[in-house]
C-alpha cells in the first residue's frame, strides 16, 4: 500500500482542509435561512417582553412571532396595530428588524451573485461580468459598504422630507415628526409596509409630498442594488445597460403605467376609495395603488372596499413583484420579463431567446420557468390549506396568500380574524416567500450537471 504522505496535500487521508469564508458560502440557502431565522427568533423574544406593548402586558407568542417575521421579512402584514398596540420600545424593535431584514436581503442577494460568478468557468465569468456588470469577489467589502451607505443616504433624505412635511403641514411636534419620518422612511425603502397610523397612509391619499416621497423610496428600494448603481453610472446611455437593468426598468415601467391606468379607472367612481377625490388626486392615488403591490405594502385607500377587478389586478402585480437583488418580493420582474420573451420566441418559431441583442442561455430560461411554476404551485397549495383554516371568501384568501408569499403586506382586513393556526401558516409563507426566491435562484444557478450520455429523443403531443 502506498504511503499517504506521497499524495497531494488535499488528498491525504484524515486531513481536513481549512475552509475560508467564501467556502462557507457555498450553500447560500443555509446562510440566508439561518440568518433570517435567527433574526426572527431574537425579534420574537424582544417583542414578547412586557415593555414591548403599551399596556405593559406580554404580547402573545403568535402576535410576537407574526410581527417579528413580518418585520424581518419586510412583509408588512400585521395582526395588531403597530402604532396603537406596541410601545415606543416595541416600535423601535420593529424598526431595527426592518432595517436588518432589508440590508440582509440586499447583501445576501449580492453575495449570492458573487458566488454564482465564482462557480462559473473563466469564459462564462468574463461574459457574465461584461453583461451584468457583476463585481469581483475581491470587491465584496466594497459592495457591502456601498449597500449600507446607499441605504443610509436614501433613508436620510426621505426622512428629512417626511419630517418637514409632518411638522409644517400636519402640526406634529418636532420629536414626533422626526420619529414618524424616520420610521416611515426605513419602512418605505426596505419595502416593509409598516406604518404608525392605523389606516396606513389613507389620511395622506391626496398629499403628493407624503405619498410621492414614500412611493419613490420603495420604488428605488425595489429596483435592486445592481440596477440602481448601474443606472447611477449610465442613466444617460440606455443602450449600454445590461439585460438585467433593461428588463427591470422596462417591465417595472410598463406594469406601473398599466396598473395606474387600470386601477384609476376601476376605482374612479367607487365612493369608498377614489370617488370623493378630485381628478389629479385620483391619478396620484391610482399611481400609488399601482406601485405599492410591487412589495411595498402601504395602502392609501381601504383595500377591503376595492372592487373585485382591482383585487385581481393587485394579485397579479403582487405575484410579479419587484427587481432581483432588492427588498421586493414576488417572482421578480426579470423572471416575468424573461418568461414573456420565451413565449414570444416560441410563438415566432425562433430557436433562441434574444433580449436586446443578447442571447439568453437555456439554463436561465429553465430557471425562470421553474421559479414561475413553483410560485404558482406554492400560492395554489397555500390557498387551499388556508381556506380550510379560515372562514373567508376565496378572493380574500387568495389576496392574503399572495400578499404573504410575495412579501407585500397588503390585506383586505382579514389577517387579525384568521385563527392562530392560519396565522402560523402565514408566518411560514412570509418566511418561505422571503428566502425562497433568493435561495431557489442561487441553487438553480449553481446546480449544473453534465451527463455523459444522451437518451433517445421523442416528441410528446403538447397542447
Amino acid at each position: 500500500m502506498s504511503d499517504s504522505s506521497a499524495l497531494p496535500h488535499r488528498w491525504r487521508v484524515g486531513d481536513r482542509r481549512r475552509v475560508g469564508p467564501v467556502d462557507r458560502f457555498r450553500h447560500p440557502g443555509r446562510v440566508v435561512a439561518g440568518g433570517f431565522a435567527l433574526a426572527t427568533l431574537i425579534g420574537t423574544g424582544l417583542l414578547s417582553l412586557p415593555g414591548a406593548t403599551k399596556s405593559g402586558e406580554r404580547a402573545s407568542f403568535v402576535d410576537a412571532l407574526f410581527t417579528s417575521t413580518s418585520a424581518v421579512c419586510v412583509n408588512g402584514l400585521i395582526v395588531v396595530d403597530t402604532g396603537g398596540y406596541w410601545s415606543t420600545y416595541g416600535q423601535v424593535v420593529i424598526l431595527i428588524l426592518m432595517q436588518v431584514g432589508g440590508l440582509g436581503i440586499m447583501t445576501m442577494a449580492t453575495l449570492a451573485t458573487l458566488l454564482i460568478s465564482r462557480r462559473m468557468g473563466l469564459r462564462a465569468r468574463l461574459f457574465a461580468q461584461a453583461e451584468t456588470q457583476a463585481v469581483r469577489l475581491s470587491d465584496v467589502r466594497r459592495v457591502v459598504r456601498n449597500v449600507v451607505i446607499f441605504s443610509a443616504v436614501t433613508e436620510f433624505v426621505v426622512a428629512v422630507i417626511l419630517t418637514l412635511r409632518f411638522a409644517i403641514t400636519y402640526d406634529m411636534a418636532v420629536d414626533s415628526s422626526i420619529y414618524h419620518g424616520v420610521f416611515h422612511s426605513v419602512s418605505a425603502f426596505n419595502n416593509a409596509g409598516f406604518s404608525l397610523n392605523a389606516d396606513s397612509l389613507v389620511r395622506f391619499i391626496g398629499d403628493p409630498w407624503v405619498t410621492g416621497t414614500i412611493a419613490a423610496a420603495f420604488i428605488v428600494g425595489g429596483l435592486g442594488f445592481p440596477v440602481v448603481f448601474e443606472l447611477l453610472r449610465a442613466w444617460r446611455h440606455p443602450s449600454s445597460w445590461s439585460v438585467l437593468t433593461w428588463l427591470t426598468v422596462s417591465v417595472s415601467g410598463v406594469l406601473l403605467v398599466l396598473g395606474t391606468v387600470v386601477l384609476t379607472l376601476s376605482e374612479y367612481s367607487n365612493p369608498h376609495t377614489l370617488g370623493p377625490l378630485s381628478g389629479p388626486d385620483k391619478v396620484l392615488a391610482g399611481f400609488f395603488a399601482a406601485a405599492t403591490p410591487r412589495s411595498a405594502g402601504f395602502n392609501n385607500m381601504d383595500v377591503s372596499q376595492m372592487s373585485s377587478e382591482s383585487w385581481l389586478l393587485t394579485d397579479i402585480l403582487m405575484f410579479i413583484g419587484g427587481g432581483s437583488a432588492s427588498t421586493a418580493g414576488g417572482i421578480k420582474v426579470t423572471t416575468f420579463g424573461l418568461l414573456a420573451f420565451v413565449i414570444w420566441a416560441e410563438l415566432r418559431g425562433d430557436t433562441q431567446v434574444n433580449v436586446r441583442y443578447r442571447r439568453i442561455p437555456e439554463g436561465t430560461q429553465r430557471q425562470a420557468v421553474a421559479i414561475g411554476l413553483i410560485g404558482v404551485g406554492l400560492v395554489a397549495v397555500s390557498t387551499f390549506v388556508l381556506l380550510g383554516l379560515a372562514s373567508h371568501d376565496l378572493d380574500r384568501i387568495v389576496f392574503e396568500t399572495i400578499s404573504a408569499v410575495c412579501t407585500v403586506g397588503l390585506s383586505t382586513g382579514i389577517t387579525a380574524d384568521i385563527p392562530d393556526s392560519g396565522q402560523v401558516l402565514i408566518v411560514i409563507l412570509m418566511f418561505v416567500g422571503r428566502i425562497g426566491p433568493l435561495t431557489l435562484g442561487s441553487a438553480l444557478a449553481l446546480r449544473d450537471r453534465t451527463r455523459r450520455y444522451e437518451l433517445p429523443e421523442e416528441r410528446p403531443i403538447v397542447g
